[in-house]
């Protein structure tokens, strides 16, 4: 048959790792019965006001304009009140990523350090070695670090060459934050080796408390918000970069995107905050219960072990290694049952063979099924090799 009548023979016989990802998330995406506990994502229904914001917003078709390129006004307010920092500014973008990625072009420069943790967040670290950055990750997976970064690592791992530190906190996938001194001397050390702090502040809202690093650091401090963890907007694509007049004076040039995020997305996020604390006292509510659930159901189990409860974020880490069984078969084994969760080598090669995330702004049925089916996927996964294709 000719190439040009048989698609699949038009197809190159080799797929590119790119399209191979895509491949996978597009078949967890096209799951209509797939219960996503391994994004972080919020699956809770959205708060009234947010759906008819965006109903509005289709309704009287406003995204037929661009939105202001650095984010509608009422957002920008907004987003600056919230976090309580009246004299910076904010910038609007398309999901967190894009902010971090700007901070990065701006900031991030050849042969010079980029600092961070390690488990953390990865996407950073490969904008920063596509800068050349020279890129230190810090140990801080295990007991002996307390699951955190300290001021004395920092100080040790950080010189007049470091040009970014960034610190994800609440750690993205242990779930640690810090406290008040804690954020004040990793401020003082930026200042002092002169290196921008990028304060990956994501999760913020699920913790007890929360110190931003701006208030000890204004000049050299970049604040990252998100709104797809909190207010559930993951797919609407919108985050928000905050900063100094001066320090966004030297971001904004390196800014790829003139025309603004999405109208539907900023109208949403708009309503969002203003029911912000009635809306996260039930979603915190919620999800430390799926917490504790979850953590029962894996103590019932011989060696697994949760070693930071409650996190302080949206999702748990559960060690696997003295169960005997490795973190992509459990994943395999679970996405049997139309569960996702994720292994620990997304976020770290170095400690990722020992544990797997699992995110819980999800109804509390989708948790519920998890501990379900537990007991069956761990005897299911000790069969199965730690080979899968998992991204």
């Amino acid at each position: 048959m000719n190439a040009a009548l048989n698609p699949a023979a038009a197809v190159p016989s080799v797929t590119s790792d790119a399209e191979t990802r895509n491949q996978y998330f597009d078949r967890l995406f096209t799951n209509p019965d797939l219960m996503w506990l391994g994004q972080n994502t919020n699956h809770f229904p959205l708060h009234p006001a947010v759906r008819k914001a965006l109903h509005d917003a289709i309704d009287d078709e406003s995204f037929h304009a661009y939105a202001p390129p650095l984010g509608m006004e009422a957002l920008r307010a907004a987003i600056v009140a919230d976090l309580g920092v009246p004299d910076q500014s904010a910038v609007v973008t398309d999901g967190a990523v894009s902010a971090l990625a700007l901070a990065c072009r701006a900031f991030c420069k050849e042969g010079k350090g980029f600092v961070t943790t390690d488990p953390g967040w990865k996407w950073p670290l490969q904008f920063a070695a596509k800068a050349g950055s020279v890129v230190t990750e810090i140990p801080i997976y295990g007991p002996e670090y307390g699951f955190k970064l300290s001021a004395d690592a920092l100080a040790a791992s950080t010189d007049e060459n470091t040009a970014v530190i960034y610190l994800v906190d609440p750690n993205n996938p242990l779930g640690t934050t810090y406290t008040e001194d804690e954020i004040r001397a990793f401020a003082m050390r930026a200042r002092e080796v002169g290196a921008v702090l990028i304060h990956d502040c994501t999760y913020r809202d699920f913790a007890d408390s929360h110190t931003l690093a701006s208030r000890f650091y204004p000049e050299g401090t970049v604040t990252i918000v998100s709104f797809s963890k909190w207010l559930g907007l993951a797919g609407l694509r919108l985050g928000a970069l905050v900063a100094s007049p001066e320090l966004l004076a030297r971001i904004l040039p390196h800014s790829q995107a003139p025309l603004g995020a999405s109208v539907l997305a900023q109208r949403a996020a708009i309503a969002g905050l203003a029911v912000k604390d009635e809306w996260m006292a039930e979603v915190i509510a919620q999800q430390r219960e799926n917490q504790r659930m979850i953590v029962e159901a894996f103590a019932e189990l011989p060696g697994f072990e949760v070693p930071v409860f409650p996190s302080q974020a949206n999702f748990i880490v559960v060690e696997c290694s003295g169960a005997g069984v490795t973190p992509e078969a459990l994943v395999t084994a679970l996405g049997e049952h139309d569960i996702m969760v994720r292994q620990g080598t997304y976020h770290t090669p170095r400690f990722g063979h020992r544990f797997v995330k699992i995110s819980t702004t999800v109804p509390k049925a989708w948790a519920q099924a998890l501990c379900d089916v537990l007991p069956q996927a761990v005897e299911r996964a000790r069969s199965l090799p730690a080979t899968a294709a998992l991204f």
